[in-house]
């Protein structure tokens, strides 16, 4: 989640507010896959991401577009105003109740990690996220897409004077970058319900995520997200009470500190 919105802040300077809703239907097109077509679970890793990027792809081409010179408020309340439209859509259709889905075939077993039991899923969901976070590291920095894309959004006056269609790289950046959410709604739907208000609490988290690794850093996010997932898991152990807030106690000294974040470069950089 939080590497998706890092993309779309970082390359296009959006504040994608729908992030949480397409992490939603990232889980519901894997629910719904399985229910109506037996699609497996290693099936929905790969066609709800490319689903749910197809409808954000017509989200940027038809509304989103139209909104990036302006000031980047109203892009928010765009976004904004888009998650309510999803939410109470798939509350018609999918009810308000959350909806299980089985653990993957394979992995519905625990593993002894030498101090506890650890579900296998949980193991793979992280080794598979270390690896997608390693592949889109690989694809911005190191391949020819990857410097269009930067040069793009760095000097795009430029990068057109070269010949390069910058229209058509900010829109697979947009769409990439919505596809990594719904992917993560397929891997946390195993672990939690399936249900239109899903993507609620995780957005906000993923926002504190993104600030306090860095406003556009692709590292900073994974790093960061990775860290603080560890932070929360045992701030439930000690100190329960607070385990919904370190993340923001975090954020403010972290701010204080470092306003442009722990990865990000300072404004006066740029």
């Amino acid at each position: 989640m939080a590497l998706g919105l890092s993309v779309i802040f970082g390359m296009l300077r959006i504040v994608n507010f729908a992030h949480g809703a397409m992490f939603m239907l990232g889980a519901f097109v894997a629910y719904y896959g399985f229910q109506l077509v037996h699609m497996p679970f290693y099936a929905a890793i790969i066609v709800a991401p490319l689903i749910v990027a197809a409808f954000g792809l017509a989200i940027e081409v038809l509304f989103l577009r139209r909104l990036y010179r302006l000031d980047p408020l109203y892009g928010l309340l765009f976004t904004f105003a888009l998650v309510l439209i999803i939410e109470d859509s798939m509350r018609l259709v999918a009810g308000s109740v959350g909806s299980p889905y089985e653990t993957p075939a394979g992995l519905d077993f625990a593993v002894n990690i030498g101090f506890a039991l650890f579900p296998a899923y949980r193991l793979f969901a992280i080794g598979f996220a270390m690896v997608v976070c390693l592949v889109v590291w690989l694809i911005l920095e190191r391949t020819p897409l990857g410097a269009r894309i930067r040069a793009a959004t760095e000097a795009p006056v430029l990068v057109r004077a070269l010949g390069i269609d910058t229209q058509l790289l900010v829109s697979l950046t947009f769409a990439a970058g919505v596809a990594l959410a719904a992917l993560g709604g397929v891997l946390a739907a195993p672990i939690q319900n399936v249900e239109p208000t899903m993507g609620d609490k995780i957005i906000i988290n993923t926002f504190a995520i993104v600030v306090i690794g860095g406003l556009g850093s692709i590292g900073g996010s994974v790093i960061t997200g990775f860290a603080l997932g560890l932070l929360q898991t045992l701030g439930a152990v000690i100190f329960p009470a607070f385990n919904d807030t370190l993340i923001f106690m975090l954020m403010i000294i972290v701010l204080l500190i470092r306003p442009s974040g722990l990865f990000g470069a300072p404004a006066s950089a740029k």
